[in-house]
């Protein structure tokens, strides 16, 4: 049996239905007096089997970001599309964004392209791109790579 500093599994279920981020638990617990770490609710998503918040999708970010660059506009944009693709609650201030971002791919006849050294670059489209992004020849970290 694992110990644990949750004091109410329903309500952490629902949390996580709702969406809740990891630190948002944690502050929650914190303002009750009871310190816990973002990981210790991450470990209870896993155990009890509870979906990410978060949506990973290997055609839309295939790329290992550097730390610099993960939060650039481009990778939210595609982080937002990858929820949307998925058939995930996406807020309407960030679906906005992301039709407006994928209309001027569409408009400039371009997509994403990544390098560790440049960032994002939106780049022209070539025969072999194939979605919204600009797939690797090569591996690039974790993600894997077109053959």
């Amino acid at each position: 049996m694992v110990a644990t500093k949750i004091t109410d599994e329903g309500e952490v279920r629902r949390w996580f239905e709702e969406g809740r981020s990891l630190r948002w638990m944690r502050d929650q617990y914190l303002r009750r007096g009871i310190k816990t770490s973002i990981s210790m609710w991450g470990n209870f998503r896993s155990r009890h089997g509870l979906d990410r918040r978060t949506v990973q999708d290997d055609d839309l970010m295939p790329w290992r970001l550097e730390e610099d660059h993960r939060f650039d506009y481009p990778a939210l944009m595609l982080r937002a599309e990858a929820r949307r693709r998925a058939g995930k609650d996406v807020r309407p201030e960030d679906l906005g964004r992301v039709n407006g971002f994928l209309k001027k791919l569409h408009d400039n006849n371009e997509v994403v392209a990544y390098s560790p050294e440049k960032g994002f670059e939106l780049v022209p489209r070539e025969p072999g791109d194939t979605d919204i992004v600009r797939r690797p020849a090569h591996a690039t970290g974790k993600r894997l790579a077109v053959d």
